[in-house]
């Protein structure tokens, strides 16, 4: 085959997808049947976790099947698309994962503090939140509710972009503007 050829293999998942698209369960079905040991395949790589790479998969065609409709084939291969939908959900998990751990580790690490330093560092806190409850107000709607279901619920940016019925890239721009834009109200350099 040569470079510019398309396999008959990836031609025909490219017609599983239009019809997917159309809202054919059948062929959506048979596209799963196809493609999701390569889907689980590259996920299980990236997480390890037999459980969340099946869970993560079965995102990934949930996706698949509410957005095939957005699949635009003069852009690339329907297997391209799809396996860009599964590294960007297992990489999502893998941060999501990471923070959770974090935020865990800073709660069990304020469980242990002394209690003279507990009364300093709930003032402390108390402060900050005041200063940072404000610095949100100053931002835009759009920014405040993207940064709250990241930072108060632990949602990941797919998870956000879910719940609110946009794009990707709508919400990494709208989290990446508001922080940039807390930094500058707070006053932190870096």
């Amino acid at each position: 085959m040569s470079v510019g050829e398309v396999s008959s293999e990836e031609s025909s998942i490219d017609v599983l997808f239009a019809r997917t698209a159309g809202g054919d369960r059948a062929a959506f079905g048979e596209l799963y049947d196809r493609t999701a040991p390569r889907v689980f395949g590259l996920v299980r790589r990236i997480l390890v976790d037999a459980a969340q790479a099946e869970e993560v998969t079965q995102d990934v065609f949930l996706e698949v099947w509410q957005q095939a409709a957005r699949f635009d084939a003069s852009r690339g291969a329907a297997v391209a698309w799809l396996l860009t939908i599964a590294h960007r959900r297992a990489v999502d998990r893998v941060r999501s994962a990471q923070a959770s751990a974090e935020r865990d580790l800073r709660a069990g690490i304020r469980e242990l503090a002394t209690p003279a330093e507990d009364v300093e560092e709930r003032v402390e806190l108390s402060v900050e939140h005041e200063r940072v409850s404000a610095a949100l107000g100053e931002l835009s709607e759009a920014q405040r509710t993207a940064l709250a279901m990241a930072y108060y619920e632990g949602k990941s940016q797919s998870e956000i972009a879910d719940a609110l019925h946009l794009p990707l890239g709508t919400v990494k721009t709208r989290l990446r503007d508001g922080m940039i834009r807390l930094r500058h109200l707070l006053g932190v350099t870096s």
